[in-house]
Parts: structure tokens; sequence; C-alpha cells
């Protein structure tokens, strides 16, 4: 795609990026086929074709308008059309430059500015889980319809104390502490029982991708230096990687080298920590775990978030977990289709959401599995507020089989 650049991004980095992207498009199509915004409302400007071109225009210099912004924040940014795109465009870090573009060229109103702020810090505030807490106090006198979307809580069990020779450092988060704290926990002792501590910086929370994907690109990038800063020493004193057990993190980790290349004190550092970021799918993989059936009978439907399949490159490595510990795998139709969580987005375009949702938990539960398995955190509770048979962390079912394994 032949792309001229106006003056105002020619000569900076993004734009030069931009333009290396654009360049490798051709216009095919092929996207449209596993675009989920596309197959719903099937407008050309709600697929990546057609945002590559609102985006090509407005780096041209075109003026770009709300209807811009509008079909650019419809976008769930799953990367799908990644996997599909026959040249390797890299759409999502097209549309994050692009969205900064739009974010300044047609403002926001106050309300709206100040409501996407207050989202990002909410969700990555003390404040969440107090009220979360306070909302699991009276699910049970909700009406179903409310009570619904209060996730249920499963406590964590004992964590390890012993300490290993091999260390891994591993992502708190934000949001995942509150709502499955039972996650990491059922991690640590997983990798436990494989010879590997885990271990965390107090003083990381957020990975970056809330305020990324909501343009707040200052906290963005302020948020990626603060938890560079916290590992780097752990990293220094042996740690042989950063472990993620929600793929949304993962994808966001894995791209800070990305994010802050034009980063002179950071860019070397980010590029590190992105080169040592492994899903903990990826450690499983390659670590000596003892075939099993502790998990015969219960038969699992895998949802793989976007964020693992097509941000992360990541296809079937639960399943191929799960079978080792005799999990009876569930078949799913359209597997690569988003479930419509997408961080935010779940929140800002709920409709949408809701519609892929619905096609989605369709598809996960026609084969009539036991339980849902996922990889973040997000798609959990997005899928569990509707789902009729629990969703829950692949990592959960293997800590929990293999401690009847043993």
């Amino acid at each position: 795609m032949q792309t001229k650049l106006a003056a105002f991004v020619s000569d900076i980095p993004a734009g030069r990026e931009a333009q290396e992207i654009l360049g490798r498009c051709v216009h095919c199509g092929f996207c449209t086929a596993t675009c989920p915004t596309y197959q719903l409302l099937g407008n050309e400007l709600d697929g990546p074709r057609g945002r590559i071109y609102l985006i090509k225009s407005m780096l041209e210099g075109t003026a770009c308008s709300k209807s811009t912004l509008l079909h650019l924040d419809r976008c769930l940014t799953c990367r799908s059309c990644e996997t599909t795109c026959p040249s390797g465009v890299e759409y999502g870090r097209l549309l994050e430059i692009g969205r900064q573009v739009a974010e300044k060229t047609v403002p926001r109103s106050i309300g709206r500015r100040l409501g996407r702020r207050l989202l990002a810090w909410f969700l990555t505030s003390m404040l969440f889980p107090v009220l979360l807490g306070l909302g699991r106090s009276v699910r049970r006198l909700c009406p179903e319809k409310v009570a619904r979307y209060i996730p249920i809580r499963y406590a964590a069990g004992e964590i390890p104390t012993t300490s290993r020779s091999r260390q891994m450092i591993v992502l708190e988060g934000c949001a995942q502490p509150a709502l499955s704290p039972n996650i990491n926990a059922a991690a640590a002792r997983v990798l436990d029982q494989l010879g590997i501590s885990l271990i965390s910086a107090p003083e990381v929370g957020c990975c970056g991708a809330l305020p990324l994907h909501l343009s707040i690109e200052d906290r963005a990038r302020q948020t990626m230096r603060r938890n560079i800063d916290a590992w780097w020493p752990l990293l220094e004193s042996g740690a042989e990687c950063i472990v993620m057990t929600a793929s949304g993190c993962g994808v966001t980790v894995k791209e800070y080298g990305q994010v802050l290349a034009d980063d002179s004190e950071y860019a070397e550092k980010a590029r590190r920590v992105s080169s040592v970021t492994r899903d903990l799918t990826e450690i499983l993989l390659r670590e000596p775990m003892t075939a099993s059936l502790a998990g015969r009978g219960m038969r699992v439907a895998v949802q793989t978030p976007c964020t693992l399949q097509h941000g992360q490159g990541i296809n079937g490595s639960i399943e191929e977990i799960l079978s080792r510990l005799g999990f009876e795998q569930a078949t799913v139709e359209n597997s690569h289709l988003c479930c419509g969580s997408a961080g935010s987005y779940s929140i800002l375009q709920s409709a949408i959401a809701n519609r892929l949702r619905k096609n989605k938990l369709t598809a996960l539960q026609a084969d009539g599995p036991s339980v849902i398995a996922t990889a973040n955190v997000g798609c959990q509770v997005h899928l569990a507020a509707q789902a009729t048979v629990p969703v829950r962390h692949w990592i959960e079912l293997v800590d929990s089989a293999m401690q009847l394994n043993d």
C-alpha cells in the first residue's frame, strides 16, 4: 500500500513504523473473514481493511471525524486478522498508533475522557477489590440477573513456602488478585512440584494494557517503566523469566520493547523484559510433566483467548497440557473468534460484547462440557456471567489433577 505521510507524523518513530506496516497491506480482504465485528455488523469500516484505510487517511493528513473514532473504538484488538493475514501486517500495532492520532485529532467530550481515565484508574486501584468484596457479600440477596455479574470468588489455596533453586517472576496483575486469587496460587503449586519457585515484585501491578488500549499513552508508558524497574533486580539476580498467567497481560509485556522502542533510557531494558516473558503454557510444555489420567471423566471446552492465539501466536497449548492429564476435550466451533471481553471493551462496547459472548458460549457449550477453561481472567469473568457451566482458568484444572495424581 503506497502511503505519503503528512508532516506531523513523517519524522517521528511512530509514523515511520506505521508507514512500514501499511506498506505490507495488499488489500486482499482475507482479514474480513475472521474479524468478529465485521461478521456481526457487515460494515467494511468495522473490519481490519476498512480501519486500515481510515488510519492511512489520517496519517496522510485527511481530516479525521467522530465516525473514524467510532470505528476504531469498535475494534476488539483481538488480532485475529493478523493470524489470517498472508502479508504479516501488524494490525494491532498500527491500530494503537491510529488510535493515538485519532484521540488527539478528534477530542472526546470532557465526560467521556474523564470516564475513560476513571475506568483505567478504578480497575487498577485498591478501591476495586473493596467494592468487589462488598458486592460479593450481598450477592445472594441480588436478583439473578444482577448476581450473575458479580464474579464468584474461588479462594486461593495454600501457596508453597519452599525456596527452590530455580526461580521465575510472576506478574500479580491488577484485577486478577481480586477477581480470581487462586490462579497465581495454583500456578505456584504446580511449578513448585516441578522444582520452580514463583517470586513477585510488590511494586508491580497493572501491566499497562488497560491504559494503552484506552489511548492513555502517558500512563501506559509510565506503568511499563515502573514494572521494568521493579523486575530488573530480580532478573539480574538470576530469575529465569517472567511468567504470565493472564494472556492479556502477557501479550502486552511481550511488546514492551516495541512500545518503548523510542525511549532512550528504557528501550534496551524493555527489549530484554519482552524477550524473557513467557506465557505459563510455554513453561509447562517444556517441563517434564508426568502424564496421568487424573483428569479423566471431566469434559473440558477450551476457550483460547485472542491474546494467546492471535496476539502471542500460541494455539493448542492448553489442550495439549490438559490432554497429558487425561482431560477429555470438547469440540468448539469457530474457536478463533473473540468472546467479546477484550479488557475494557465489554464495558465500553457492551452491546457488541454481549452478542459476541452469546455466540461464543453457544459454541463452547454445544458439545456438553462440564467446565470451560480459559487463560485470561477477563474472558473468565465475562463468560462466567452467562455460562451454564463453571468457567475456570486452565491452571486450576491442572493443579487439581496434579494433587489427585499425588
